[in-house]
């Protein structure tokens, strides 16, 4: 498999650090209000290459970090007269819940909170500090960037241009305007810990770092997030984690594009910011899902309400093959298994499934892994009635599911109707078999005021909402 890795700006060759074994530290939201769809992105691309990992073969451990000390939080909890920890846990919630329906927890996924390693914070900034490569201020603690070896590396930024070009805020405390903070010393009615420098807590940069470091080992396999992240908070976690271990912090470094919505930046001045909870007022998370893989990782994506509705369109052509798939299988006799017939469906099944794993292997090229699971619902759309073999049938279903499931989509339970829908599609049928074909318009009119549309095919009556 070849990833794009940020630091070396090539493809490369992922070849995990520990045979069949892969770590993934992915940044997490800062919980001061709810997840946007721009905040989505990465969470359902990282966790698609977590999914191909595991279908794979691979043991993944993956992190998502909880910021919930920041100075957002205190802002927040101050307008609403209420505790850090209340904010924090609120959001949390939130984000567990949004992040359910976007069916991000079919694996284990590891959330750290910020508070829970100020101990192991306070250890590796005392680290930094006896090498020299740190120093205290009026108990503040900040890094020396002079002491960081190849600083700009994932990045591409020059210091003496940062130095130059940059608007970095005037700090008399600072030795190098580009150092940065590690601890922050304690203000009056914010949250604050002991330390050997005074009370206070933790600067943003050293969460990422000790936590990774804690649970995934001084060198993890992939570090990611959106590209935005890679200067300066990705870099500062490279400078401040390889100065303490004198090892390489992440292998390969990943990031996705942004998102525009109807091609503008996001922004709430303009009208365009969407959360999740807005989005969801309208559609099933699951379709923001498919529509976040519909292009690839590192392109930019538009995000509008003509998008939203094709990616709904394209679902329910998948939800409708899924649904044919096993109305043929439960229909078809025991009886008509020809040898023949499964050894060319498989083979042409085989062919889609090939194509979808290499395009993962290409970089998580999730648009093209789409394209080829279409490719398969079309041959067995147009072969589905002739195919004799409950063999064949049962395997191309196996596939196909097991594709989607890489995805994260096609995860929603049957549907199971009403009994008054139940009732009235009966009655229909009654009506047809009798030649009232006038009753039995009226009712499927009935029918489709109340989102189900009816399918009258050979094989019998389907149905799907709309």
């Amino acid at each position: 498999m070849e990833l794009y890795n940020s630091l070396t700006r090539k493809k490369e060759e992922f070849i995990p650090l520990v045979e069949g074994k892969v770590t993934m530290y992915n940044c997490g939201p800062t919980v001061y209000n709810y997840i946007h769809v721009g905040n989505a992105r990465p969470l359902v691309v990282f966790d698609t290459l977590r999914r191909y990992f595991i279908y794979k073969g691979l043991d993944v451990k993956m992190v998502i970090n909880f910021t919930d000390i920041d100075d957002k939080i205190i802002n927040k909890a101050n307008e609403e007269g209420k505790d850090t920890k209340e904010i924090a846990q609120t959001y949390i919630d939130a984000f567990m819940e949004d992040a359910t329906e976007l069916n991000l927890y079919e694996y284990e996924t590891i959330h750290p909170r910020a508070t829970e390693y100020i101990d192991k914070m306070i250890e590796f900034i005392q680290g930094l500090i006896e090498k020299d490569a740190a120093y205290v201020v009026d108990g503040n603690v900040y890094f020396r960037i002079n002491r960081a070896k190849d600083y700009g590396k994932l990045s591409k930024k020059n210091i003496d241009e940062l130095l130059s070009g940059a608007r970095i805020e005037i700090n008399e405390d600072k030795e190098n305007p580009l150092d940065f903070v590690l601890w922050k010393k304690e203000k009056q009615g914010e949250p604050s810990w002991d330390s050997p420098w005074g009370k206070g807590r933790p600067g943003w940069h050293i969460e990422c770092s000790v936590m990774a470091k804690v649970l995934l080992g001084e060198t993890i396999d992939i570090h990611s997030g959106g590209e935005d992240l890679q200067f300066p908070h990705h870099e500062n976690e490279i400078a401040q984690s390889e100065t303490l271990t004198e090892k390489p912090f992440a292998r390969y470094w990943l990031h996705n594009a942004m998102l525009t919505v109807d091609n503008k930046k996001m922004s709430k001045s303009l009208g365009n910011f969407f959360t999740l909870r807005d989005i969801k007022k309208y559609y099933d998370l699951e379709v923001l899902r498919f529509f976040l893989l519909s292009a690839h990782y590192r392109s930019q994506i538009n995000f509008s309400k003509e998008a939203m509705e094709q990616s709904k369109s394209a679902l329910d052509r998948l939800y409708n093959a899924k649904k044919n798939l096993e109305y043929n299988i439960e229909n078809i006799s025991d009886t008509e298994d020809e040898k023949s017939d499964y050894l060319e469906i498989k083979e042409k099944v085989d062919s889609y499934k090939e194509k979808f794993i290499k395009s993962m292997e290409d970089d998580i090229n999730t648009a093209d892994a789409i394209a080829s699971i279409f490719e398969l619902v079309r041959y067995l759309n147009q072969n589905l009635n002739e195919i004799k073999s409950k063999e064949a049938l049962l395997y191309a279903y196996k596939v196909f599911m097991e594709l989607n499931k890489v995805l994260g989509i096609l995860s929603k339970k049957e549907e199971i109707l009403e009994e008054d829908i139940l009732k009235l599609i009966e009655k229909r049928n009654y009506y047809r078999k009798n030649k009232d074909f006038a009753k039995a318009d009226e009712i499927r009119d009935e029918l489709k005021n109340k989102g189900i549309i009816l399918e009258d095919t050979k094989d019998g009556v389907k149905w799907k909402r709309i």
